[in-house]
């Protein structure tokens, strides 16, 4: 079969559990897709060619056998900041180049466990600094729907990698909007969880407080599939909920639309920077939702313009002390014939940083510093919790708050934007970290220019069921996320 990339999980599933394909024939199919067209894309850091056949066969004697589970056989892509044991785990950077895991991500664990087909590493923003995937060591991948633009940041291996067809669905993380952003950029969808929902464990640290993994994939349906195996608690992660996990893909049409009160801030709607595009894609996918017997509730969150502010104190404080543990010392990279200890320190990460990650370490270790700690990070965690409260009082009166997932669509590579231009297109999703809610993207049509836009809903704790659901319906009623670019289009 030449089209099994165009499938859905659903029908991955069901194809593999009636003998229609073989999880190898499968496998080989993504695998040739890859050889062929990532070139292009520049998608994968690492494939994992012979390990995945090895799954894909241990996954056809347990189909065989009837130990299968739904995902039994499906192929997956992981984001390279999750630790896979004997495969290299980069974070897409120089300072991890020769790290070669000992152990395996949760996350990756479960899916393992769940008889998931690994077919690699996609790339990344370097340590998840990013919002373009050019801030990486192996150099920028593209966006599938159109070559000369970034796929978004930092999950953007993860976007163009489904984007493409490279993979049915892949996993990702969210720190700021690292899902959901290039999940919109690659008219995809995409879920962050609430904060603790999905463990950290062996998930290389950005921002702990912030950083938290999510499925990214076509569909709704799709990345409800893959949060049944990836949510949970973890007892070893401290940050980890115990709490009963939803079953999200029988919950899919759990949540009616008729009766849904969906917020619209007004402040989301005035921002300085608004693509007059992505305003009238939103706009319209809303109106859609009113039409299926939504009820819009314009919404004050006041908190609006201290969002990037109080985010770009917490996260770079937080990465400051995360990333101190790379010294040249214990394992990474290692500066060569260094003099004394100092010169060990100082050149092992001058080199294996970038320099973003960089600017964000110095940013970090300044609001940290003795005389700046309480002016600067208490305040801004002081800040965080009026965002938190004025989200909660948002949803006094309101299921979900809608808003566009970017300002705008993807940027051209090399476009060579300030930071202060790039940390300003986090505006729609960061506080949404801050707060630890859980949001999802969904694809609602195309700017001028044929590239995807995104609509982003906002849910209150523990409300990914309903935000699945609500996506689910809109794109039974649509088909905004069954578009496909031109390149995906290739068969291998």
């Amino acid at each position: 079969m030449t089209d099994l990339h165009r499938l859905s999980i659903r029908e991955l599933s069901e194809g593999l559990a009636g003998a229609k394909f073989s999880s190898r024939e499968l496998t080989e199919h993504y695998l040739k897709r890859i050889a062929k067209l990532d070139t292009q894309v520049k998608s994968y850091v690492t494939v994992t060619a012979e390990q995945a056949l090895a799954q894909a066969d241990a996954a056809d004697v347990a189909i065989k056998a009837g130990t299968a589970t739904a995902l039994t056989g499906v192929p997956i892509a992981h984001k390279d900041i999750f630790c896979t044991q004997g495969i290299k785990t980069t974070a897409g950077s120089k300072m991890l180049d020769n790290f070669i895991s000992p152990y395996d991500a949760t996350v990756v664990a479960k899916g393992k466990a769940a008889g998931l087909v690994t077919l690699g590493k996609v790339n990344m923003d370097e340590f998840a600094m990013g919002s373009t995937s050019e801030n990486s060591f192996y150099g920028a991948t593209a966006n599938p729907w159109n070559l000369g633009h970034v796929p978004g940041g930092s999950s953007g291996g993860s976007a163009a990698a489904v984007a493409a067809d490279l993979a049915p669905f892949a996993t990702g993380t969210d720190t700021g909007g690292s899902i959901r952003q290039p999940a919109s950029f690659c008219g995809l969808t995409g879920l962050k969880p609430s904060y603790g929902r999905v463990s950290r464990f062996g998930m290389i640290a950005y921002a702990s407080s912030l950083d938290q993994g999510g499925p990214m994939a076509r569909s709704a349906e799709d990345c409800a599939y893959l949060m049944n195996v990836m949510a949970g608690h973890d007892a070893k992660d401290s940050t980890s909920i115990e709490k009963d996990v939803d079953d999200y893909v029988a919950n899919l049409n759990g949540t009616a639309i008729q009766g849904l009160r969906i917020g619209i801030p007004k402040q989301y709607f005035n921002v300085a920077g608004l693509d007059a595009d992505v305003k009238a894609r939103v706009e319209e996918s809303l109106k859609k939702l009113e039409e299926m017997g939504a009820t819009l509730v314009e919404i004050d969150l006041n908190m609006t313009e201290a969002y990037v502010p109080t985010y770009y104190l917490i996260a770079p404080a937080e990465a400051s002390s995360n990333l101190s543990r790379y010294d040249g010392v214990r394992y990474g990279y290692r500066a060569e014939n260094p003099v004394d200890l100092m010169d060990l320190y100082k050149r092992s990460r001058s080199e294996g940083f970038g320099a973003e990650v960089q600017r964000r370490i110095l940013i970090g270790t300044y609001a940290l510093s003795a005389g700046y700690y309480d002016a600067y990070y208490v305040k801004a965690q002081k800040v965080r919790r009026l965002i938190q409260q004025d989200f909660l009082k948002a949803f006094e009166s309101v299921d979900v708050i809608a808003a566009p997932a970017a300002p705008t669509t993807a940027y051209k590579i090399g476009a060579n934007l300030s930071p202060v231009e790039m940390y300003l297109g986090d505006i729609y999703t960061i506080a949404v970290n801050l707060a630890g809610l859980p949001a999802i993207n969904a694809p609602v049509g195309f700017d001028k220019d044929n590239l995807p836009v995104g609509l982003q809903l906002i849910g209150n704790y523990w409300s990914e069921s309903q935000l699945l659901s609500v996506v689910h319906q809109y794109q039974l009623a649509t088909d905004w996320h069954t578009k496909r670019a031109a390149i995906a289009e290739e068969n291998a």
